[in-house]
């Protein structure tokens, strides 16, 4: 017996000294909501502002806690049998897993549940620790489990009820504590939303901190509102403009005090996922003045060539940055708008660069797909305006002027400071 006590102090021993245990607390203004994207491994988590996120190791080693307040085992130590309960926030699959020290997974068992709280019982697992894990589409709790069983079973995770009524809070308390698997080194995307507003920070977290999210409106001429990113000193916006009235390809864009855009083969649907393609006059509105609102939301305006060089300056350099600015996947495996390779792209800035082509001089339009092309409102007055483009096939971002005015790009906006 004081061997088995020996043993179960040594493995909390080992776990304190080797593991990572960074706490992540949130600051905003008002009520908001954190989603978390671990770029490197896949995993994502959906917290409330006063929530704190626990980066434990990919096995789940280091929290603080034998559970965690979303996922509750009880008795815990178990002998024979415990019961895992927890509250799934949505409808889906959920996967349930149970991960030794090693790392092996002991047992898992998959169920497609609806928003809910369950219960489930977990037995024949031998004296040990264990990580209890349940994963859905857009959560990820985890809990550790201690067994002082002798004697080995058969493990296993069976289904007792649920109930599909209870779909508040559940063993959420006012402030959580939610783990997330995470390695040194991996880059994470915090997105905080509040109301119609939301803010991506990217961060590499180190050690523990307070990521802060300034919230700031973003809404064009039409209503519509864009997520931004925060990244050195700039503020941008994550998405491209889509404000304006649609005309067709063959026609030029006027300065008749509508804003006018072209949807990618006068395909409305392709400004909803693309955003607009405008002139560059009439994304100036007929003003040349470097950094003027133009066709902007309020207290936005249209980025120099400078703004533009110190964007990918932040991402290391134009050489890189590109792929760093685009959004992942593939349209041929079906994960993303770019096509393959899209060389590069890890999306680690929240840029989410996307390839909306453009619409050429004489109406036609072209390169959906492996490009996107952006105006900057800076002017090199021999050859055109500078503008910034990002293909597939590369990782860079191209830096370059276009004489053709009249061809359709795309638009982003930064914030006044």
């Amino acid at each position: 017996m004081k061997k088995s006590a020996f043993l179960l102090v040594f493995m909390f021993v080992l776990l304190k000294t080797n593991a990572q245990d960074y706490l992540i607390s949130f600051s905003g203004a008002g009520d908001f909501t954190v989603k978390v994207d671990n770029l490197a491994s896949g995993a994502t988590v959906t917290l409330n502002g006063n929530d704190v996120l626990n980066l434990t190791s990919p096995w789940g080693i280091g929290g603080q806690d034998m559970t965690n307040r979303k996922a509750q085992v009880n008795p815990n130590p178990m002998t024979n049998q415990s019961t895992l309960t927890f509250t799934a926030p949505e409808g889906g699959n959920a996967v349930i897993g149970i991960v030794d020290l090693s790392g092996q997974t002991v047992c898992q068992t998959g169920e497609l549940l609806s928003a809910g709280r369950y219960n489930f019982q977990i037995s024949g697992l031998r004296q040990g620790l264990y990580f209890v894990k349940i994963s859905g589409k857009n959560y990820f709790y985890s809990a550790k489990l201690i067994s002082r069983n002798q004697q080995q079973g058969n493990p296993g995770i069976v289904y007792i009820s649920g109930d599909r009524s209870n779909t508040g809070p559940g063993l959420k308390s006012p402030s959580a504590t939610i783990e997330m698997p995470y390695s040194d080194g991996d880059q994470l995307l915090f997105k905080g939303i509040s109301g119609t507003t939301g803010t991506v920070v990217p961060d590499v977290p180190a050690s523990s901190k307070t990521i802060m999210f300034t919230f700031i409106e973003c809404t064009d001429a039409d209503g519509n509102n864009y997520s931004i990113i925060q990244k050195g000193k700039q503020t941008w916006m994550a998405e491209n403009l889509r404000v304006g009235v649609r005309i067709n390809g063959n026609q030029d864009q006027l300065n008749n005090g509508v804003i006018e855009k072209y949807c990618y083969d006068d395909n409305p649907e392709n400004c909803n996922i693309y955003g607009g393609l405008y002139q560059w006059q009439e994304m100036m509105q007929y003003t040349v003045a470097p950094g003027k609102q133009g066709i902007c939301p309020m207290n936005w305006h249209l980025p120099t060539n400078g703004e533009w060089s110190a964007l990918a300056s932040n991402f290391g350099g134009p050489d890189l940055a590109g792929g760093k600015l685009k959004s992942t996947g593939t349209l041929e495996d079906g994960t993303g708008l770019w096509h393959t390779p899209n060389a590069g792209a890890t999306n680690e800035g929240g840029f989410t660069a996307i390839p909306g082509g453009y619409r050429s001089y004489d109406g036609l339009f072209t390169n959906l797909g492996n490009n996107g092309w952006w105006w900057s409102s800076s002017v090199s007055y021999f050859w055109g305006p500078w503008e910034r483009g990002m293909d597939y096939l590369i990782g860079s971002i191209h830096s370059g002027y276009y004489y053709n005015e009249i061809s359709g790009f795309s638009v982003r906006c930064i914030w006044d400071w």
